[in-house]
């Protein structure tokens, strides 16, 4: 017999990049397209000596339910983490889920009404808007000038649409790559302080920064908790462990408590206490390092490869963190009806269009440079510019 869904399901779209993956498995594929991580730079080694640990003790309460929260211990170490980015927290400020992107399905359940106006980049991470959408959502961007966010129109966007939330990924955005001033950051807490809006500060990629030091998030700016930050361990541990963090204040892990619990009571206690143990006996800060001596090498090695194969055709983001490029083609370009084309020659990217709330511009693309390896990407970027003149 037929289902009869609820209304919201009808908002529910298939994410692209995860459709995209299932073609990119193919072994002759180089893959610009996902937002992965490098798995030979995993550190397996350690992981599996944690669980190990954690198993040898005997102790059966690491197979017994846990507290929604999280185990204590561990949220104690990511306050620890927190406060060295400059956010006040104990761990009674620290909730943990199942990777960040819960932590945005989590904040949306407890935000959006449906018809409820979220205020976010253009373009944006495809994660959130798919989240965002789910939930029934509407979209308006914020309103950006050649210098940045344009202040004054920011504050007569607020006015006028009343947004529920602001979300932002203001550390080298997804799928961007760009980052934020200390000026737009404080300017925007500003505003939104002013107009009672709170902040999504979404900061998966806030430790990948190749040139210098990175840069303070909005929350350490926060005197109230007017901002929510999301955390997560999928891009300096392993995104397939899925265990993420919020930093909130106490009224809102209350509510999270609640909404979680309704979800899958808790995060797994065998995960977290594992990555506890892996937090407070290996050498978390030195393995991050290794990453970012790692991607910086990629990154810079995918803009030498644009600069030399895509000369005047393209223009495209330099990003000082993170793992994405953003690349712009002439306006007569569709990098979605160029993806075609792009596959037959093994090679993939994500079509820019996707992370746009309207789906109107269609001649960007996003490169990820940190999962292919160096040959990969001098290949890939010599295929991709090589489709241009047949299109």
């Amino acid at each position: 017999m037929p289902y009869t869904f609820a209304e919201r399901v009808n908002h529910m779209e298939n994410s692209a990049i995860r459709e995209l993956l299932k073609v990119t498995e193919q072994p002759q594929i180089i893959s610009f397209a996902g937002g992965l991580p490098a798995p030979e730079l995993f550190p397996l080694k350690e992981i599996q000596e944690s669980y190990a640990q954690v198993f040898g003790t005997g102790d059966p309460s690491v197979l017994q339910y846990g507290t929604t929260e999280g185990y204590l211990p561990l949220r104690e170490e990511i306050a620890a983490q927190m406060r060295i980015k400059g956010i006040q927290a104990e761990a009674e400020n620290i909730f943990l889920t199942n990777g960040s992107q819960q932590g945005l399905d989590l904040i949306a359940k407890l935000f959006i009404n449906p018809g409820d106006i979220v205020l976010l980049q253009n373009p944006s991470y495809l994660g959130a808007i798919q989240t965002f959408r789910s939930y029934q959502a509407n979209f308006e961007t914020i309103p950006t000038n050649g210098t940045g966010i344009d202040s004054a129109a920011l504050e007569l966007s607020i006015k006028l649409n009343r947004p529920k939330i602001i979300y932002l990924a203001p550390t080298y955005q997804n799928p961007t790559g760009t980052t934020l001033t200390v000026e737009e950051r404080k300017m925007v807490l500003r505003i939104a302080s002013k107009y009672n809006i709170p902040i999504i500060e979404d900061d998966p990629y806030g430790e990948l920064h190749y040139d210098g030091s990175s840069i303070l998030p909005i929350r350490s700016f926060s005197t109230e908790d007017e901002v929510v930050y999301l955390g997560t361990f999928s891009k300096t541990l392993a995104p397939g462990l899925r265990l993420g963090w919020i930093v909130g204040g106490k009224d809102l892990i209350t509510k999270l408590v609640v909404a979680k619990q309704g979800t899958d009571l808790h995060t797994s206690t065998l995960l977290q206490k594992a990555t506890h143990y892996y937090l407070t006996h290996f050498n978390p800060i030195q393995h991050i390092e290794t990453i970012r001596q790692a991607y910086k090498i990629r990154r810079d090695l995918m803009l030498n490869e644009l600069k030399e194969n895509f000369n005047d055709q393209a223009i495209w983001t330099e990003p000082s963190g993170g793992m994405f490029i953003w690349l712009t083609l002439p306006e007569a370009y569709d990098t979605l009806k160029l993806l075609p084309y792009a596959l037959a020659s093994n090679v993939a990217y994500v079509p820019g269009v996707n992370f746009f709330t309207d789906g109107k511009i269609y001649s960007n693309m996003r490169l990820n440079f940190s999962n292919p390896s160096p040959l990969q990407i001098k290949q890939g970027i010599k295929r991709l510019a090589s489709i241009l003149p047949n299109y």
